[in-house]
């Protein structure tokens, strides 16, 4: 049975695959019948497929694997790879949510006889505490 799969080339970190026609069992990387387009997914990325041969390939009953018919998929929208809209990140979402619900809650005042039992604790001396030192001998083991 006839596969469209990626066969992969290139440097590590720097992948580069062929769109190409194999046999199912056969190694990813080996011997192909096809070539049919390239796919780049490093910056800059490019995809180019020959659509006729592509085609052709599926009238003949080769079946692509779910990765190539998504790139053929994005390929035939004409624009493969669509700019990303940048935004403010999760964590500075958060940081917003929590700020306008801080903004929001109201605030409870604590009763005035609270307040000044709080003053009196606070304005209280504080008695030394004298701590005695013990001295543990050691013991010898004969």
């Amino acid at each position: 049975m006839l596969k469209i799969k990626l066969a992969r080339f290139g440097k590590k970190h720097q992948a580069h695959y062929r769109i190409v026609v194999n046999e199912a069992r056969d190694k990813r990387d080996g011997k192909y019948v096809a070539l049919i387009g390239h796919y780049s997914p490093v910056v800059p990325k490019k995809l180019e497929i020959d659509v006729k041969v592509y085609e052709e390939w599926l009238k003949k009953g080769a079946k692509p694997t779910e990765t190539v018919a998504s790139l053929f998929k994005r390929f035939q929208s004409g624009n493969p790879f669509p700019v990303k809209k940048t935004g403010p990140s999760k964590k500075a979402k958060a940081k917003a949510e929590t700020a306008k619900k801080e903004a929001e809650a109201p605030k409870v005042e604590a009763p005035a006889e609270v307040a000044e039992a709080v003053e009196t604790v606070v304005e209280a001396p504080v008695e030394e505490v004298k701590i005695e030192e013990t001295k543990v001998e050691e013991q010898t083991q004969a």
